[in-house]
């Protein structure tokens, strides 16, 4: 092209080509009154060592969720994440390997990701796992449709399914933007006053195609109603239970009392909290939902020299590039991400992991103490054991205290009222996890006594 046309500069060239004559011809299609005719409001350009100094300092605004007591977790915690992990995660062959579709390069990465799904069914005791979803809220949400797919012709209530009351604003945003297109109705379970599904409204949900809830639930509380659970919706009705996935260590698996279908955020394995991503989500189920279950599933088999080789099973190609011939929109690659939570279960093992549970366990029982001791601070629900995280009244606004312990230094929680319509203002959620220390919980709690003696106390006054 440039031998026949030596004259002219590469955009000249390349309008030609296209057998315009100008830039403003280009873009003649575009409305006049969307134009900008000026220059744009920027800086002029930086050197990289000015670029430094700026990105630095922008970054400098940020408080790392480590430098100070933190209570801050409702689906992302800040767990010990060993080392190894990154060491082994960042090493080349995993690094820049992309979604395996050839098994015959990707025997390292469809093992480890087959080592993935293994731990996973182990972890909640049911046959099939996937090799991760998005995040907590898509796997709900994907579960879902799902149960629809697989129950839809017997059910009693088509395109039904139903969650359980107080659920985030952003888990159920999700599931409500998902069940959108496949026209599902959502209705809700309520719950009774010990915060546990209420047994006899969950009789309305018998004939559905799911029914959604989580263990423990968005307030930390164990529901020990769930294990009835199954035997009152039917088995044609799926129950689609999203957990903690840390509290596996010391609670039964879902599996084990009826889950058909089981999600989780799979960040506390492998993944710091980092400003809500990278994440993971956990999906796992029973071989009901396999055939339409989301994502991509690793398979074990043996070659022709009869040694183990591993390969993409079941899910068909279209599930990844050709949307519209999907069962879900699961496309990205997510398996590092879910490589680093199988590095980290795999370091911790079945002892590791349940020392990791008692370890959230116990410093969310310290936590609660301390707080509880305060004069005005009440438990939201007092008749229930909590992992993790728990939830409590405040003799004022949540949002109050946590900008005065913010100037004190401490990341008190999370007030609900942000996050749950209908939730009071007075509800503070707190979150206690294996990095939790004496001297935080400390801090928390004086933090609070200082707050409540100096600004809800003189209000009342």
């Amino acid at each position: 092209m440039v031998d026949h046309l030596p004259n002219l500069g590469r955009e000249e060239i390349m309008l030609k080509e296209m057998g315009l004559s100008s830039i403003d011809e280009l873009f003649s299609d575009i409305p006049e009154a969307v134009r900008r005719d000026s220059p744009l409001n920027l800086p002029a350009p930086q050197t990289e060592e000015e670029i430094m100094v700026d990105a630095n300092r922008l970054l400098g605004a940020n408080v790392a969720i480590n430098s100070r007591p933190n209570f801050l977790g409702a689906g992302l915690y800040e767990n010990y994440v060993p080392s190894m992990v990154v060491a082994m995660a960042t090493r080349g062959e995993f690094l820049t390997a992309y979604t395996p579709y050839q098994p015959e390069v990707s025997q390292g990465m469809l093992q480890a990701l087959w080592e993935f799904q293994t731990m996973v069914s182990e972890l909640v005791a049911l046959p099939v796992s996937n090799v991760s979803m998005y995040d907590a809220s898509t796997a709900a949400a994907e579960a879902l449709n799902c149960a629809v797919r697989v129950h839809n012709k017997k059910a009693t209530q088509k395109n039904v399914v139903y969650v359980t009351e107080w659920l985030p604003e952003h888990r159920l945003s999700v599931i409500e933007n998902y069940s959108c297109g496949a026209e599902t109705e959502i209705r809700t379970l309520k719950w009774d006053d010990n915060g546990m599904v209420d047994l006899k409204s969950a009789e309305a949900a018998h004939g559905c195609c799911a029914v959604y809830v989580e263990q423990p639930n968005p307030f930390g509380v164990i529901d020990e109603n769930l294990a009835e659970l199954k035997q009152i919706i039917g088995e044609n009705t799926a129950l689609v239970v999203g957990v903690n996935a840390t509290s596996l260590g010391v609670l039964e698996a879902p599996g084990n009392w009826g889950a058909d279908i089981v999600v989780a955020e799979g960040q506390p394995f492998g993944i710091g909290p980092t400003a809500g991503g990278p994440i993971y989500g956990i999906y796992a189920c029973t071989e009901k939902y396999l055939r339409q279950m989301p994502g991509r599933i690793v398979g074990k088999t043996f070659d022709d020299k009869g040694k183990d080789a591993f390969t993409l099973t079941l899910s068909t190609r279209e599930q990844h590039i050709r949307r519209h011939k999907a069962t879900s929109n699961i496309c990205s690659n997510e398996t590092l991400i879910a490589l680093m939570g199988g590095i980290h279960m795999a370091l911790l093992g079945p002892i590791g992991l349940q020392k990791l549970a008692l370890r959230n366990a116990a410093a969310c029982q310290v936590t609660m103490a301390g707080v509880l001791a305060i004069e005005g601070v009440e438990l939201l629900f007092t008749n229930g054991a909590s992992y993790n995280e728990f939830t409590v009244v405040l003799p004022g606004s949540a949002k109050g205290a946590l900008d005065y312990l913010d100037k004190l230094g401490v990341t008190a929680g999370l007030a609900l009222c942000d996050v749950m319509s209908g939730a009071d203002e007075a509800w503070l959620h707190i979150t206690a996890t294996d990095q939790t220390t004496n001297e935080d919980v400390a801090a928390l709690v004086g933090g609070l006594k200082s707050w409540i003696s100096s600004t809800v106390m003189a209000v009342g006054s």
